[in-house]
């Protein structure tokens, strides 16, 4: 398992920032990317799985989230919605809780192209589907939050797990949304991983300096993932909404919130987050569907108010260059 990680991995950023660019930059940089299969087709996924194949890299799968019992929560907020649809004048669509992400159409694709390193994040895989991967080849990984979550996901028999911080951007990856507060670091939540768990553990979260890459490097670390340190990279498909909002200087600090999604993650404060963070209920994908309109509308206008800005506590770090360059600051 070792031998297939590099001390830097490029952390699958659903949504648009990954696109196959950045996995062989990084690639090429010495580091390790994978892609993010979340919110695309199978046909979306397959053309990415071409354009690396041949290079190191790692596919990244969404595991589905059952959808919430008490659907009250939901209606209640997508009428709170209505207000932001007026705004950007676009229909608010009805409540959608039936998307499993095409998971097993992506599970068949990663076996069908004997993808080197698949992670799952949102939960833990089947034991049928760990094996038939690990049988076709693949490395399996699973994105936890913390150590009860790791023995959980120890039951799938992966090869590694990757310690998800609260100071990670983007979703957390957490099975018990109701109570995440994303208060944790990187060197915490590694240390209570590696007491249960006698796998490789890589380390997720606020990475923002060479300096945080050999700390958690020497903490046992088997790798460290790093997303927003690469959200400006020249090769990333980050939107460009959220480049000039990150470029700015205007947004100081990032919240932990579930009113883009209905899942727990971490973005940049805006308009947004301080409207409807107290308000949004759990209920992942069916908020994400809910809001997907508003958010469109916000990117097309450029207006940064309403957007799922996801970035980590070091975001500050970031920096406009190829990858190439940011890899070798995280290895200096």
């Amino acid at each position: 398992m070792r031998e297939l990680l590099s001390p830097v991995i490029v952390a699958p950023m659903a949504g648009g920032p990954t696109v196959p660019g950045l996995v062989l930059a990084a690639a090429r940089a010495g580091a390790l990317g994978f892609l993010a299969a979340g919110y695309k087709t199978p046909a979306a996924v397959e053309d990415d799985l071409r354009a690396v194949r041949g290079t190191p890299y790692g596919l990244n799968v969404f595991v589905p989230t059952p959808a919430p019992a008490d659907l009250e929560p939901l209606e209640r907020y997508r009428r709170l919605l209505q207000d932001e649809a007026d705004r950007y004048q676009v229909d608010l669509p009805p409540l959608r809780l039936d998307d499993d992400d095409h998971f097993a159409a992506k599970v068949e694709l990663a076996i069908t192209y004997e993808v080197p390193l698949v992670s799952f994040t949102f939960g833990v895989p089947d034991l049928a589907v760990t094996r038939a991967l690990r049988e076709a080849g693949s490395r399996v990984l699973i994105t936890v939050t913390s150590a009860g979550e790791a023995l959980q996901a120890l039951a799938a028999e992966p090869n590694a797990l990757i310690a998800q911080a609260g100071s990670a951007g983007g979703h957390a990856s957490t099975t018990s949304p109701f109570g995440y507060q994303g208060t944790s670091v990187a060197a915490e939540v590694l240390a209570a991983v590696r007491a249960v768990a006698d796998i490789p553990v890589i380390a997720a979260g606020g990475t923002a300096s060479a300096a945080d890459v050999r700390a958690l490097l020497d903490a046992g670390a088997a790798a460290v993932q790093c997303g927003t340190y690469f959200l400006l990279a020249d090769e990333a498909g980050t939107r460009p909404a959220q480049r000039a909002a990150m470029l700015s200087g205007d947004y100081r600090e990032t919240v932990v919130t579930r009113a883009f999604t209905g899942q727990p993650a971490r973005g940049l404060r805006n308009r947004f987050t301080d409207t409807y963070s107290a308000a949004a209920p759990i209920g992942y994908p069916a908020v994400h569907h809910l809001t997907a309109p508003i958010r469109a509308a916000a990117a097309k206008q450029g207006d940064a108010g309403a957007l799922n800005l996801w970035a980590g506590t070091g975001f500050a770090a970031a920096r406009a260059r190829p990858v190439a360059g940011l890899v070798a600051e995280l290895r200096d």
